[in-house]
C-alpha cells in the first residue's frame, strides 16, 4: 500500500478486517470431546488426537506433541501427578501417595485409614485429621466432627460419630470407629460415606463436606490410608427445572432406583453361635447334657421401628417342627437401641439324628407396650437353607463339640410357622 505525500492515510475495509480478525495464524477450535477422557478396555486413557497420543508414548512425548501443531488433550496437557484416571473420575478418594490439585480443596481435606478384619467381620475406620476446613462460625473457625454411614443402608442404624474438636480448621482426631457384622459381600457392594460437620449448640449443625469410598478398594486384613478432598453432596434433580420428557425419564429412573434399594433392603444382622454336644457316655461328663446350644450374641444395624428412630429389640428362637410347643426361648428386651448385645445361650436336648430333620428359626422383634410387637427380621437354619445359613448349620452338625459363630443377614419375610405375637 502506497500513500502520496500530503494525503490522508486511508485503510480499506478489507485491510481493516484482515488486521483485526487475523492477527496471527489460525488455530483449530477445540471440540467438546477433547474435554472428556476416553478410556480403553485396558483402562489406559486415549487421546482424541492420534498425533498427541503417539507423542505421549514416545520418548520425547512432550516436545513432539507441541511441535506437531496438534491440539493436546486435557489428559496429556494436565500437570504431572494430576492426570485423570478411571478411579479418580468415579471415586472421589485417592491414596495418600498421590497428589491433588489445589482447586478441589475449597472445603478442606480429610485423612483416614480403613482396615477390614475378616476373622471378626469388622471394619475399623480410623479418622486421623482434617486440613484447611471451611470456616463455619463467626470467629472464622469451626467445631468439626466426622459422621460415618454405610450406603446403601438405614442411616440411623449404621451411623458412627467422632468426638468434636473445638475452634479448629485443622482438627486431629486419631479416633477409631468400628462396624461389626460386615461380610465380604458388603465389602464388594457397599460404600462408606464420611461427612464432616460443624457443631452448633444453638442452631442445627452445619454440613461442611463429604467424601465417599467404595469398600471394594480395601483388601482384607490390610490397612489402607486415604487422603481425600471434601466435596458437596450430589445435587438432587429439580422437577421444575426439567422439561416434560426429562421429567418422565427422571421419574422412571427414580422408581427403578427405589426398586433396586428395596431388593437390597436389610433388616439388620445377628450374630449366632451353634454348638452340638453328643450325649455323654457312662462315667464321662457328669452333669452335662447332650444337645444343641444356641447362643444369641448381638445384633447390628437393626431397622428402626419406633417413632424415635430406635427399637426395643429382643430375640426368639424356635426348633421346628415343635409338636409340644416347648422349643420357644426368648431373650431380654434391650431398650432404645439398634445395636443390642444379648450374650444369652439356650439349650435344646436333642440327638444328632433328630437335629438333622429340624429347622432353627431365629426372629428379632420390637417390643411395644399395649399393642402387638413389631417383627424386625429373621433367619432360618436347616439342611434346606441356602448360603451362609446352610454352611453354618452343616458345620455345626459335622463338628461336634465345637462352638461356631457367624453373622447372618435378617430377612424381612416373617416365617409362616412363627406368626405375629
Amino acid at each position: 500500500m502506497t500513500v502520496r505525500k500530503g494525503k490522508k492515510l486511508t485503510i480499506s475495509i478489507q485491510e481493516h478486517m484482515a488486521i483485526d480478525v487475523c492477527p496471527g495464524p489460525i488455530r483449530p477450535i477445540r471440540q467438546i470431546s477433547a474435554y472428556f477422557p476416553r478410556l480403553s478396555p485396558t483402562g489406559e486413557p486415549l487421546s482424541p488426537n492420534p498425533a498427541a497420543s503417539l507423542s505421549a508414548h514416545s520418548p520425547g512425548g512432550g516436545a513432539c506433541g507441541v511441535g506437531s501443531g496438534g491440539l493436546l488433550s486435557p489428559l496429556l496437557s494436565a500437570p504431572r501427578g494430576g492426570a485423570l484416571s478411571l478411579a479418580s473420575s468415579v471415586d472421589t478418594s485417592v491414596d495418600i501417595q498421590s497428589s491433588d490439585s489445589d482447586d478441589c480443596t475449597a472445603l478442606g481435606t480429610l485423612e483416614f485409614e480403613l482396615h477390614y478384619e475378616k476373622a471378626t467381620s469388622s471394619l475399623h475406620c480410623t479418622i486421623l485429621r482434617a486440613k484447611g476446613l471451611k470456616p463455619m462460625d463467626f470467629n472464622g473457625l469451626s467445631d468439626p466432627y466426622v459422621k460415618l454411614h454405610l450406603l446403601p443402608g438405614a442411616c440411623k442404624a449404621n451411623k458412627l460419630k467422632t468426638k468434636i474438636v473445638r475452634n479448629s480448621l485443622n482438627p486431629v482426631w486419631n479416633e477409631t470407629l468400628t462396624y461389626v457384622g460386615i461380610t465380604e459381600e458388603d465389602m464388594h457392594r457397599k460404600t462408606l460415606r464420611l461427612s464432616v460437620c460443624d457443631e452448633d449448640k444453638l442452631t442445627h449443625n452445619e454440613f461442611i463436606g463429604e467424601s465417599r469410598v467404595a469398600l471394594r478398594r480395601v483388601k482384607p486384613d490390610q490397612t489402607k490410608r486415604f487422603y481425600t478432598c471434601l466435596e458437596h453432596p450430589p445435587p438432587l434433580p429439580s422437577p421444575t427445572a426439567m422439561g416434560a420428557a426429562l421429567r418422565g425419564i427422571s421419574c422412571y429412573l427414580r422408581e427403578w432406583e427405589n426398586e433396586q434399594l428395596q431388593c437390597l433392603e436389610e433388616r439388620g444382622r445377628i450374630l449366632i453361635s451353634l454348638q452340638f454336644l453328643p450325649p455323654p457316655t457312662e462315667g464321662d461328663g457328669e452333669g452335662q447334657r447332650g444337645g444343641l446350644y444356641v447362643g444369641v450374641q448381638r445384633c447390628a444395624h437393626l431397622a428402626a421401628m419406633d417413632v424415635n428412630g430406635f427399637s426395643d429389640p429382643y430375640v426368639k428362637t424356635y426348633l421346628k417342627p415343635d409338636v409340644k410347643k416347648k422349643s420357644k426361648h426368648k431373650t431380654a428386651v434391650i431398650k432404645k437401641t439398634l445395636n443390642p448385645e444379648f450374650n444369652e445361650e439356650f439349650f435344646y436336648e436333642i440327638s444328632l439324628s433328630e437335629l438333622v430333620r429340624k429347622t432353627l428359626e431365629v426372629t428379632v422383634w420390637d417390643y411395644d407396650l399395649g399393642r402387638s410387637n413389631d417383627f424386625i427380621g429373621g433367619v432360618c437354619l436347616s439342611c434346606q437353607s441356602q448360603g451362609d445359613a446352610l454352611r453354618h448349620w452343616m458345620d455345626c452338625l459335622r463338628n461336634n463339640g465345637q462352638k461356631l459363630e457367624r453373622w447372618h443377614v435378617l430377612t424381612n419375610e416373617l416365617p409362616q410357622s412363627t406368626g405375629q405375637e
